[in-house]
């Protein structure tokens, strides 16, 4: 909300010395956010000057200029020769002239300078060249403002151009702050000040005197949650105005300030009334309505034409305002073409009513349609004050348009009451954590408007209508804190109990992301929003094919689904820094996945009340309404992993790599992850692993991910060139699997003894498979197993391969013998051959 300061000042006493900070800050005080100060960026001088003369130059190029001499006084030079392109002045006017040395909004210095053969000591401004508006049909006649100022007089004071705005943030549930009204209040809270209500008229100055002149009614038969669309609406006439008058420059300035377009007298009352009180109001030609105003919603099959000239198919929901002709408007958004007030306009209807917030704001969303009107109907507006807004409309029209208050119209107002809010003595201060006293509390209450009665050990507050955000207690004893000053709040932590921390899968979480980042990973979080066709890329961790969710009201259409895993957004990063130049790429994410059950319908329609808490049977209800959520954690490797250098050639990456980083996930879990050769879709056949823990061939082994390189294909649809290594894992599979607590392995002093064994299998005998049975086989003395060689060819079996192991043994208690060593390996051989005919290498 921008808020010119001289408009402030004609309802609070805002001190003459006070500054634009003094006033950000008074408002901050009391729970604002300040966002900018606004000014008119000219600087003079810029004076008023009066055209004695002028010749019709024509030119070659087809233009006719004119070479004026214009009178800007003795003090600032006398009679000046100036160029203007303009032709819609005369002799004797008065005009805006800025001299050398001015300075325009662009910003545009204005100098004296040669041009048509002339020099051009100074310009003769336009609306538009000083910042008041979008006109630009010719320059700036002061007899159109109805101005008859002295020569040489300054222009930026005279026009209001030396004003200032400050700009401050407006939360949802402070709707009456978009107005001057509400910010005089706020500000008068803030620092004490006399506050001076626009608002605040007597019934006689601004009722009708013949209500009965115009037809008023509201049908609505399809009212949202229970609300009428329209619970207050009045119509007042105003006769013989004339829309050619010049929009005075105090409100013009005002308006510019306040971010408003200036569009013609007519229209721009309306918008400064609305900036004033806070409440929208719409102009109607009277002469182009047929018969009496109906609100009601809409039709199927009807259309309207809005303001901006768009043709817009209508929602049942609509809130519509009609004639015998059909719609007319789209009530608290826009207002239709076929009745809007124009040049050829002589009499208006002005209306001020009261719409139903949710209608509104769904109407707007709908319709992609915000506007200053919506913005305010969808907060809450103050349901006393379109009577006060009509008439004040009616007296400016009259002012300033030359029209007529006829004091006649139609109105309609449903009978409403304020809900009593019970307030109970003491918990104010035990909210806040104040000391609050009594008279420290009603004041505060009192002060923002609320009566306060007492009872036995509660108060009964009353909120006043421009705020429909006082509800409960709660919100009441907010307001008591934003009164008396956030600053009285102690900053006081809270103590947690003793021997509490982090719980043990929230350490094992970040054990594993700080192992990768240690690895030279990055993490990227992404949304957990995705395409179908995405989710479908590689299914869960797990390998099943499962269903995805569909979200009802999904930011983005195009990713409508919960997602399924993680390296679909870890393609969508990958994607978008090699478009930003980054080629060699190394990330990580951990996050939810969204995993549903097959046959179950997610989500629900019963939403249990705000102000209530849901018993047990609810909880359950929304709880087993959510999917299950795992969380993953995955990696993405694409380009070099070592960069090109002097003497070194850039080595790209490997599915080496990737088995690294998944080794370091499960050192950092706790748990020891054996790889077997599978297959997975979008995964390259022959270079994809399954991940398991608790033995790589035994039943009981859990699958917990996959490691793999992407099929060029995938790869080159998602724009990734080159190969691309990724791998996912089940987190809370892995932890889980690890216990509550890793314990580290006891060192032992004794020397290992080596030993090496290579064997010769079945060539589709999984190395993994081959590796845990000589595990099984060898026992509690060795200590560690890797595979060192896969060998195919000559002076082996066709059909056949070798697997050459290296063997690390070693004990706790003493120093092994090669017979020892020997022994423990041929026990692992045995094993080996059981179950897979395997034969030691000749």
């Amino acid at each position: 909300m921008r808020v010119p300061l001289s408009w402030l000042r004609e309802y609070v006493d805002v001190p003459a010395e006070a500054t634009p900070d003094d006033v950000l800050a008074a408002l901050v005080s009391v729970g604002f956010e300040e966002e900018d100060v606004h000014r008119f960026e000219l600087r003079g001088p810029i004076v008023v000057g009066e055209v004695l003369e002028f010749v019709d130059e024509p030119q070659s190029n087809g233009k006719t200029i004119r070479w004026c001499q214009v009178d800007v006084s003795e003090a600032h030079g006398g009679v000046r020769g100036i160029v203007c392109g303009a032709h819609n002045f005369f002799a004797g006017d008065k005009v805006v002239v800025t001299l050398p040395g001015a300075v325009l909004p662009g910003p545009f210095p204005i100098a004296a300078r040669k041009t048509y053969g002339h020099v051009s000591d100074g310009m003769i401004a336009s609306a538009k060249e000083l910042g008041l508006g979008d006109e630009h049909d010719g320059i700036l006649r002061l007899v159109a403002l109805g101005i008859d100022a002295p020569v040489g007089t300054d222009a930026i004071s005279l026009l209001g151009l030396d004003d200032v705005a400050i700009e401050i943030n407006v939360t949802p549930d402070r709707g009456y702050a978009l107005s001057l009204r509400g910010v005089a209040r706020e500000y008068a809270h803030a620092t004490g000040a006399a506050f001076r209500d626009p608002g605040g008229k007597a019934w006689g100055e601004v009722n009708l005197t013949d209500e009965g002149a115009f037809a008023v009614q509201v049908v609505d038969d399809a009212p949202i949650r229970g609300r009428a669309g329209a619970s207050e609406f009045v119509a007042r006439i105003v006769r013989d105005v004339d829309p050619t008058k010049p929009t005075p420059p105090f409100m013009v300035a005002r308006l510019a300030l306040a971010g408003i377009r200036p569009l013609g007298i007519l229209i721009d009352i309306t918008n400064y009334v609305m900036l004033e009180l806070g409440q929208p109001i719409h102009g109607y030609d009277l002469d182009r309505l047929q018969g009496g105003i109906t609100v009601r919603r809409a039709r199927p099959g009807e259309t309207l034409e809005t303001l901006d000239g768009k043709e817009r198919t209508l929602h049942a929901e609509d809130l519509l305002i009609t004639d015998e002709s059909g719609p007319i408007g789209l009530a608290g958004v826009m207002g239709g073409g076929t009745t809007e007030m124009t040049d050829a306009t002589r009499n208006v209807l002005v209306e001020a009513a009261t719409f139903d917030p949710v209608s509104i704001a769904r109407s707007a969303r709908r319709h992609k349609l915000p506007s200053e009107a919506s913005r305010r109907f969808e907060r809450g507006i103050d349901p006393a004050i379109p009577f006060v807004a009509a008439a004040r409309v009616a007296e400016l029209m009259a002012e300033y348009a030359g029209g007529t208050d006829t004091r006649a119209g139609g109105a309609l107002m449903a009978s409403s009451s304020i809900a009593v809010v019970e307030l109970p003595f003491g918990f104010v201060p035990g909210l806040i954590g104040v000391d609050y006293s009594p008279d420290e509390i009603v004041a505060a209450l009192e002060m923002i408007g609320c009566r306060v009665s007492a009872r036995d050990d509660e108060w009964a507050v009353s909120p006043p209508t421009w705020r429909p955000d006082l509800t409960d207690k709660w919100t009441l004893a907010e307001e008591v804190a934003r009164i008396e000053g956030y600053d009285r709040i102690p900053s006081v932590l809270p103590v947690p109990p003793s021997g509490r921390g982090l719980t043990p899968d929230q350490r094992g979480r970040r054990r594993v992301s700080n192992a990768l980042a240690a690895a030279g990973y990055v993490e990227t979080p992404s949304f957990p929003f995705t395409a179908t066709e995405q989710n479908d890329l590689l299914g869960s961790a797990s390998g099943e094919r499962l269903p995805s969710v569909k979200l009802a009201n999904p930011l983005d259409g195009q990713a409508s689904f919960l997602r399924r895993s993680l390296v679909p957004g870890l393609l969508q990063v990958a994607h978008r820094n090699l478009s930003r130049g980054f080629t060699d790429l190394a990330i990580f994410e951990t996050g939810v996945v969204f995993l549903p059950e097959s046959g179950i319908r997610y989500g629900t329609d019963a939403v249990p009340p705000l102000a209530v808490r849901p018993d047990a049977a609810t909880l359950a209800e929304l709880d087993a309404s959510i999917p299950p959520q795992r969380r993953h954690v995955a990696v993405l490797m694409t380009g070099a992993r070592v960069a090109k250098q002097p003497g070194q050639a850039a080595l790209p990456v490997e599915l080496a790599d990737a088995l690294d980083a998944v080794r370091s996930i499960a050192a950092a879990a706790g748990v020891t992850i054996d790889v077997r050769q599978g297959e997975r879709a979008a995964l390259h056949p022959g270079r994809t692993g399954i991940l398991t823990v608790g033995g790589a061939s035994t039943d009981s082994a859990e699958v917990v991910g996959y490691v793999g390189e992407l099929l060029p294909s995938v790869a080159e649809a998602s724009d990734l060139p080159g190969r691309v290594i990724v791998a996912e894992l089940d987190l809370d599979l892995l932890l889980s699997l690890a216990g509550e607590r890793v314990v580290a392995a006891s060192l032992s002093g004794y020397p290992a003894a080596t030993q090496d064994v290579s064997l010769v299998v079945g060539a589709e005998v999984p190395a993994a498979d081959v590796r845990a049975a000589l595990v099984a086989g060898a026992g509690d003395l060795l200590e560690s197993l890797r595979l060192v060689d896969d060998y195919r060819g000559a002076g082996v079996v066709e059909g056949t391969k070798s697997l050459t192991f290296a063997l690390l043994f070693r004990s706790s208690d003493r120093t092994l013998t090669a017979a020892e060593a020997t022994d423990a390996k041929l026990a692992g051989v045995a094993v080996a051959e059981d179950r897979f005919g395997a034969k030691l290498r000749d």
